[in-house]
């Protein structure tokens, strides 16, 4: 068992907190305290370090009861905005993915689509107070005989809405290219041929799971900065794989943990839940998340003092192995060569876009400090952390 020369627990940094003595940082503002001053002086000074990401999450979506109607219906079929939602829940329940498209999108049937409206711009369309017209059907049952239902709903008049994100906060993605001869629309964005661009989604040294990359302080119960409100960890995500390789610091080298998330989408705001459409591909959203790590020991501050140099992720040829399901790797590049604007691909000089903006994550950061300091959010101590292998 590792001893820490610093141990701090969470109930103590709660304690700071409501006492106004916390002090927090970004995780980027980590980064030159460790520096300067080393990992153990630094977890002696820093109780909390605050990350922000915010880029497209497909595995989003929200919980919503739209309350009964006169006479009452059982629906079995959901429409928002002429987006269907899953309505074999119960009566009035159902749930919106952000992936849904419009039931008249003509989807790649005029290629590339555009992909104009889907389910993640109606969860943005009622975040932002705008009334979202309702069509439900049901078969009818004596104890629910209608079998229509039409209305407008706001999110306002709803009874419930819940954002509940089974795949969220990605830890490190493939940095995609196309080495095919034509251009090609992905869920990483458009493609050059030729590896003309090549396309990254993680705001790195900021992102969560970066800075926490063993999941210490991560499980069920960590409350977080979710869609501009507050939300928390439920378990790790679908397709969660700590059990890849990783370097000395004990970060992943290819994609590795996801979280599975949820808040209250009546307390978010719609500047961090964006509806997006991605041409060629489909409908996602935007999403804006930030998780703050309790710096309880040395070893954790080490941790979130992590810079883009020393994070890398692989370059993926999206034109031929990642759809053939090949696992192939065509180099490794730091965050900090993909954020310089250029990287090399077998002697070639490529162009780097991002999909994630650094901007609101660094925002993210900020504002989740903010609460912090002023006693307004208080660190939830995970049941149980996420599974590290």
């Amino acid at each position: 068992m590792v001893k820490h020369k610093v141990n701090k627990t969470y109930a103590e940094i709660n304690q700071r907190i409501r006492s106004g003595d916390v002090v927090v940082v970004t995780a980027e503002e980590m980064i030159d305290i460790a520096r300067d001053e080393g990992f153990e002086e630094a977890a002696r000074q820093v109780d909390v370090v605050t990350t922000g990401t915010f880029a497209p999450m497909c595995s989003s979506g929200a919980f919503i009861n739209f309350g009964h109607s006169q006479p009452t219906i059982k629906a079995s079929r959901v429409w928002l905005n002429d987006v269907q939602a899953y309505g074999g829940l119960a009566a009035v329940d159902c749930y919106i993915g952000a992936t849904e498209v419009s039931k008249d999108d003509p989807l790649n049937r005029v290629y590339p689509g555009e992909f104009r409206y889907g389910g993640g711009h109606v969860i943005q369309d009622l975040v932002a107070g705008k009334s979202v017209h309702l069509r439900a059907t049901g078969y009818g049952t004596d104890c629910y005989p209608r079998k229509e239902l039409e209305k407008e709903i706001t999110l306002k008049d709803l009874p419930y809405a819940l954002l509940v994100n089974p795949r969220n906060g990605y830890q490190n993605y493939n940095c995609a290219v196309n080495l095919g001869a034509k251009t090609i629309y992905t869920y990483m964005g458009t493609l050059k041929p030729r590896a003309g661009n090549a396309n990254y989604c993680s705001a790195g040294q900021l992102s969560p799971l970066f800075n926490d990359p063993q999941y210490k302080t991560i499980g069920l119960g960590t409350r977080i900065f979710l869609g501009g409100g507050v939300g928390y960890v439920t378990w790790h995500g679908t397709q969660h794989n700590p059990a890849v390789e990783r370097t000395p610091e004990g970060l992943p080298v290819r994609p590795a943990g996801t979280l599975c998330v949820m808040g209250d989408l009546k307390k978010m705001n719609a500047r961090w839940l964006v509806g997006a459409s991605i041409q060629g591909y489909g409908c996602s959203l935007f999403v804006g998340l930030g998780v703050p790590i309790p710096i309880l020991n040395e070893e954790l501050a080490a941790q979130t003092a992590v810079s883009d140099e020393q994070i890398v992720t692989q370059v993926v040829d999206y034109g031929g192995d990642y759809p053939q399901g090949v696992s192939g790797s065509l180099g490794q590049v730091s965050y900090a060569e993909l954020k310089s604007g250029q990287i090399q691909v077998q002697g070639q000089s490529v162009p780097t876009v991002p999909l994630s903006s650094v901007v609101r994550a660094r925002e993210i950061a900020a504002t989740l400090k903010e609460w912090i300091q002023k006693g307004k959010f208080l660190l939830g101590e995970p049941q149980v952390t996420l599974p590290a292998r």
